[in-house]
């Protein structure tokens, strides 16, 4: 079976630069390296295949001769062989080369912790009311999370006993193995990544440094907060393994909707319904607000439904700022019901005695209606 070509086998142009090789390289590697692909035989010769390439198409004297004569210029012992590479330390050079910060890095020790990892984030869901939004406040809440054991102090081991090295990968986490024509490495399977043996475990918390605990803390809620503000408390989420450093606690606050009040931004919304006669005469009303206090609004003679009346500073405060946001209300006339034979008496009587200055703007509109449909009726 032919060969294919290195260039199409790494994906690349025939004037791809060094760096565009080793960048399709890198590629190829990872998407076909054996360790990602445990169920596909075919993948460790197609990662030979492309360390082969690679190999021949990195080095100027090589890539030339391959120009030339193409898989010819390395038969009989000239160069890369059918099934190797050659000079220096073959595949694994390469594989060095271009994943050391992955790989060579751990096997010097230059990632490893000993198995101590960072507790993961905590997600809080907390409701707070339009009020307390308004004020802010302190608020207690309870969390369970993992905590480190106060019996061995997060070691995972027997007060009074200590973790030893592990034996298989000499404490450095990291293990390297054969496969094939190359060497891996890997997490070492003794220790799991630690380097360390505990070889007798705290009965208290198994050996894994930290327990499932309830912690209540102490949350100050800003006046203003807004729907979806996030809060972070660092340093208050899940204990690390081993005493590894502790994960953040953040807290997602949401705002209850109120029954009298709807908020957009820092102003808030209202609907008054006032009776007919006060629409009609003009008068006022009186509302509490969220500062605990009651403010009077004056309706004029006249007022339709929909009036808006606007309370300046009677809003929400916005966040760590000084200003205030307003209250808008809109009025709702609310016609009469169940009325009594002496009301329905004077309303009737009211209406004998209107008149189209009473009622200008429905007057107006009946005008205009009829106004179309005699002009429709013309054009018939």
């Amino acid at each position: 079976m032919a060969k294919a070509d290195y260039y199409e086998t790494l994906g690349v142009a025939r004037d791809a630069s060094e760096k565009e090789l080793k960048s399709a390289f890198r590629k190829q590697a990872i998407k076909y390296h054996p360790d990602k692909n445990l169920d596909d035989s075919s993948a460790e010769a197609k990662f030979k295949e492309l360390g082969e390439a690679y190999d021949v198409l990195k080095d100027p004297q090589k890539r030339s001769a391959y120009d030339q004569f193409g898989h010819a210029a390395f038969e009989n012992g000239n160069g890369a062989a059918a099934g190797g590479f050659a000079g220096g330390g073959g595949f694994s050079d390469i594989f060095e080369d271009i994943f050391g910060e992955m790989m060579g890095n751990r096997a010097r020790g230059g990632d490893r912790s000993g198995g101590r990892t960072r507790g993961a984030d905590l997600r809080y869901n907390m409701e707070v009311s339009l009020e307390d939004a308004f004020a802010g406040k302190a608020a207690e809440i309870i969390v369970p999370t993992a905590v480190s054991c106060e019996e061995c102090s997060g070691s995972g081991a027997t007060p009074g006993s200590s973790p030893v090295t592990c034996s298989t990968c000499a404490g450095s986490g990291r293990v390297r193995a054969s496969q094939g024509f190359f060497s891996v490495e890997r997490t070492c399977p003794s220790c799991h990544g630690r380097g360390e043996i505990i070889a007798d475990p705290c009965s208290n918390c198994s050996g894994q440094g930290r327990v499932t605990k309830e912690r209540s803390l102490s949350v100050n809620i800003p006046a203003g907060i807004e729907d979806g503000v996030r809060i972070r408390l660092a340093g208050e989420g899940e204990a690390g393994t081993l005493g590894g450093p502790t994960g953040d606690l953040y807290i997602f606050l949401s705002v209850k909707p109120h029954e009298f009040f709807q908020r957009d931004g820092a102003d808030l919304f209202c609907r008054i319904p006032i009776s007919m006669t006060v629409a009609a005469l003009g008068g006022e009303f009186q509302i509490a607000t969220l500062d605990d206090a009651k403010s009077r609004v004056k309706v004029p003679e006249g007022t339709q439904t929909g009036k808006q009346f606007r309370l300046r500073g009677k809003g929400m405060p916005v966040m760590r700022s000084s200003s205030v946001g307003d209250l808008y209300i809109q009025v709702v006339t609310e016609t009469p019901q169940k009325l009594t034979k002496r009301q329905r008496e004077l309303l009737e009587e009211f209406q004998q005695i209107s008149s189209d200055e009473n009622n200008p703007e429905s007057t107006g509109f009946f005008s205009r209606m009829k106004n179309i449909f005699d002009d429709l009726k013309a054009t018939d």
